[in-house]
Parts: structure tokens; C-alpha cells; sequence
């Protein structure tokens, strides 16, 4: 069961504790620069769901050598997008999508600076390809809500009572409170960097956690179980 819902508060000062540790700690990538272009920012998007960002840095630069531009993926042979992302793993049906993407995008890529119900309609956006391309390209405050995300903000706040993150109203209303902010990119950049690097799924490091005086999870698992070794 979910927690009570987070005071103003207590939004807050995970905020700020985590934009501070984000300043120190905060991962550097090439599709976090400034000036990049909505094509180059949607598909850095696409080749990052279940994927690791350091395995796609590993690509990315390589990636748009090859495929500058929407036209180049719609008229490319489906098996040479395919090798060229076969480094970073599902690259038959990554290949797929992109490639049908780019024969819609080619024809209308202004449809990224549209309304959200133009964006859904498009194939294989979903919701959170949706919410960056709201948060990237039309500077919305919106939140990059996956697994990885979900895990820090249940840990933090309380569980989610559904199993899909996406119908979750708790978890949803939590997640688009937490990035409502006037760096609304860099708080998102830090708790996905903060669920890498610390928050992390199997063996999270909640002794030097910097959220550990404030974290529900801490102070109802951990300290218990650390009592209990006493």
C-alpha cells in the first residue's frame, strides 16, 4: 500500500538533496549536451529503454554518422540498421521501429513539437517517449518514469499498489510532482543517475545514501534489520 500522499515539503527537500548530489556526481553523456537536434534526441531516447546508458555511449556517436537524418533510417536496408545496433543488444526489433518511425517522422517530424494526443498516435512512442519528447524538445516538466525511477521514488515516498508503473495514479501524480521544477531535465538526469549509482535494485548503498535521514525505505528496512543484527 501506497504512503500517505508527500507534503509540499517533503517533495522538496528530496529536490534539493538530490539536485546537490546530482552537481557532484551527475553521469556526463553526449545526449545530455545542449544543441542537439529533436531527431537526435528522440532516438537517443528509443535506443536507451532496457538498455544501460553506458552501452549506448558506446554507439551513439557512431550512430548518427551513419544515420544523420530521418531520411537516411527510411531508406536504409533494414539489416544495416540492425548491425549497427547489434552492439547494445534487441537490435531486430530496435531496427523495426526505428525504421518505421522514420518513414512516418520523414513526412512530419514537426508532429514532435504537437500536442500530446498527436504524439500517442504515433507507433511505438508510448508514455514514456512521450513524456521526453514533452520534457527535451518542448521543455514540459515531465518525468522520465521507468523502472529505475519508480524504485527510488517507492523506496523515498511509499509502494505503488499496481504492478504497471504506467496506470499507477499514486506513483504517476508522484512522479510529474517530483520533476514540477525549474530544472525539471536535471532533477530527472539525477534520480535516474542517483538509481545507477546508488539506489540501485539488488544492492542498494543505503550506509552512505545522502536520502538516508528521509528515506522511508531506510528507516523501515534498513535500521531494522541493522537492529536486529545487534
Amino acid at each position: 500500500m501506497p504512503n500517505m500522499e508527500p507534503q509540499a515539503i517533503d517533495i522538496k527537500v528530496f529536490q534539493t538533496i538530490l539536485l546537490t548530489w546530482f552537481k557532484e556526481h551527475g553521469r556526463w553523456f553526449p545526449w545530455r549536451e545542449s544543441g542537439l537536434s529533436s531527431y537526435q534526441l528522440l532516438i537517443a531516447e528509443i535506443l536507451l529503454q532496457r538498455t544501460k546508458a553506458a552501452t549506448v555511449d558506446k554507439i551513439f556517436t557512431h550512430f548518427f554518422n551513419v544515420y544523420p537524418n530521418w531520411k537516411v533510417i527510411a531508406s536504409a536496408k533494414l539489416e544495416e540498421i540492425e548491425n549497427t545496433l547489434k552492439p547494445i543488444g534487441l537490435h531486430k526489433q530496435r531496427a523495426e521501429r526505428l525504421q518505421k518511425l522514420a518513414q512516418k517522422m520523414n513526412l512530419n517530424d514537426s508532429v514532435l513539437l504537437s500536442s500530446r494526443a498527436e504524439l500517442d498516435a504515433i507507433p511505438f512512442i508510448g508514455q514514456y517517449i512521450g513524456n521526453a519528447v514533452e520534457l527535451l524538445i518542448q521543455g514540459k516538466n515531465k518525468p522520465l518514469l521507468d523502472v529505475n525511477m519508480a524504485r527510488v521514488l517507492e523506496r523515498y515516498f511509499g509502494h505503488r499498489k499496481l504492478k504497471d508503473l504506467r496506470y499507477d495514479k499514486y506513483l504517476q501524480a508522484l512522479a510529474h510532482d517530483i520533476v514540477d521544477h525549474p530544472d525539471s531535465i536535471s532533477l530527472n538526469w539525477a534520480i535516474l543517475d542517483f538509481a545507477a549509482l546508488v539506489c540501485q535494485s539488488r544492492v542498494p548503498k543505503c550506509s552512505t545514501c545522502v536520502l538516508q535521514q528521509t528515506c522511508t525505505y531506510y528507516l523501515t528496512v534498513v535500521e531494522i534489520k541493522n537492529f536486529r543484527n545487534e
